[in-house]
């Protein structure tokens, strides 16, 4: 047993835990995996027998598969061998019974790893800027919706009744009230996540009726995105032991603002991490502007990394202060790109354009890809965007189909993530997209029925 695994064994045994979750996310980041008893999780650690097929990873999020042929999926489905990280290890915080969780790697028989597992990709992208000696910190902020139980999806979403015993009405952006509104909701949710040791910081009510945002501290990008994987499962589980929903869709209401994942980003240097996005006198060096300029040039055919649902587009192009563009500008919610004002050290870019319902790994990865590429190519921005002019800027492709196939055409998506990652993740959202298609929807029937 490696050291590992024993401090692994190690800390259940101390918290008389009763089982494990081990779980992995796949690639919407849906939590997937095995609950075990405690003593039969720590038995099969040595010799590697807790597995999952290889095709759990590439589900659609209706369940099925891509099509017969497709390269996602192995057709002798065949098994991998889950490696817990004893870094991801923590409570379940809503259970009865003492329960752990712990992430895990999908290693496959000859010790790679599944092309389509998306913390892997994040990881391997890390691994090329710790070549050069760079540390990219990463702080996600993450809004959510708040809806009463729905369970006839022909209806649309409703905010819950608070304390008051009244529906929220009207928009109640930073309204303290609001908030105050699902008070048992919100200490419940920050008891759970400090038992998990996420670094959530602050709370507001966004400009949504029933709509929050939580920050996270910064820190090291897979910390980070393992964080919001668990996160946005806890924050589901406590709406859900509170009687209503917690939704992270990216436009879950036709007349309510999206919701984001907005990804502020820095990269530093070094032992002593140095800023690389400042120089020694405080100003902007050339690593900033040209991560500005990757940002701007490489974004769009990330697209799908950002926004990999038909819904997503409806928060991008409908959506009230809609970041449908990579212009870049200086305190500017407008811009896709905004830099906030901050001390040198602490210089940093916002990415606004991501929508809440991405896989965490792959969004971090697209942006810091992005940026990585601009400064290994010595990009260069275009000027700061001012007020509210960002139409030379709206290059984003406008719906999904089109959003995968410059995807999959990106000769940068290819060397980034791996050719099989970008063809098996067009392959399933592509499915998931077909499938969406096939929906007679009650607006057809509504203006189709009776008038053509």
């Amino acid at each position: 047993m490696s050291d590992g695994h024993r401090a692994i064994e190690a800390w259940l045994k101390e918290r008389n835990i009763v089982e494990v979750e081990c779980i992995v996310p796949d690639l919407a980041g849906v939590p997937r995996g095995k609950i075990l008893p405690m003593d039969k999780f720590i038995e099969g650690l040595a010799g590697g027998q807790h597995r999952l097929p290889k095709n759990v990873l590439v589900h659609t999020l209706t369940g099925d598969f891509p099509p017969p042929g497709a390269v996602s999926i192995d057709v002798s489905d065949g098994d991998f061998v889950l490696e817990p990280d004893p870094a991801t290890l923590t409570l379940v915080p809503w259970y009865d019974e003492p329960t752990a969780q712990i992430i895990a790697d999908c290693v496959l028989r000859d010790g790679g790893h599944s092309p389509f597992y998306s913390r892997r990709v994040l990881a391997s992208l890390l691994e090329r800027f710790a070549e050069r000696g760079w540390h990219p910190v990463i702080a996600p902020e993450i809004e959510f919706y708040l809806v009463e139980r729905n369970t006839d999806p022909d209806q649309p979403l409703k905010p819950p009744i608070g304390a008051s015993g009244r529906r929220e009405a009207g928009r109640q952006e930073f309204g303290i009230d609001a908030v105050n509104e699902f008070d048992p909701f919100f200490v419940d949710l920050y008891d759970y996540c400090e038992e998990q040791e996420l670094d959530i910081d602050t709370l507001n009510h966004e400009s949504g009726a029933g709509q929050v945002e939580i920050n996270f501290r910064h820190g090291e990008a897979l910390r980070l995105a393992d964080q919001v994987f668990v996160f946005k499962r806890t924050v589901r589980q406590t709406a859900q032991r509170h009687g209503f929903y917690a939704t992270f869709m990216a436009k879950p209401m036709q007349s309510e603002p999206g919701s984001a994942m907005h990804v502020h980003q820095s990269v530093y240097e070094g032992a002593e991490r140095r800023p690389l996005f400042s120089d020694e006198d405080g100003a902007e060096s050339a690593a900033f502007r040209h991560y500005l300029g990757g940002l701007q040039r490489f974004l769009p055919a990330f697209t799908p990394l950002m926004a990999p649902n038909v819904n997503s587009f409806r928060r991008l192009r409908f959506g009230a202060s809609k970041p449908f563009n990579v212009g870049w500008g200086y305190d500017n919610r407008i811009a896709g790109l905004r830099v906030p004002d901050a001390p040198p050290r602490n210089r940093r870019v916002e990415n606004r354009l991501p929508g809440s319902d991405t896989n965490p790994y792959l969004t971090i990865a697209a942006t810091l890809a992005a940026g990585y590429l601009g400064m290994t190519q010595g990009l260069e921005p275009s000027p700061p965007v001012e007020g509210e002019e960002t139409s030379e800027f709206e290059t984003l492709p406008l719906d999904l189909r089109t959003a995968l196939e410059q995807f999959e055409a990106s000769e940068e998506a290819h060397a980034s993530f791996g050719d099989l990652f970008v063809k098996g993740f067009s392959e399933v959202v592509r499915a998931e997209y077909d499938a969406y298609l096939r929906v007679v929807s009650s607006w057809e029937r509504k203006f189709l029925l009776l008038a053509v």
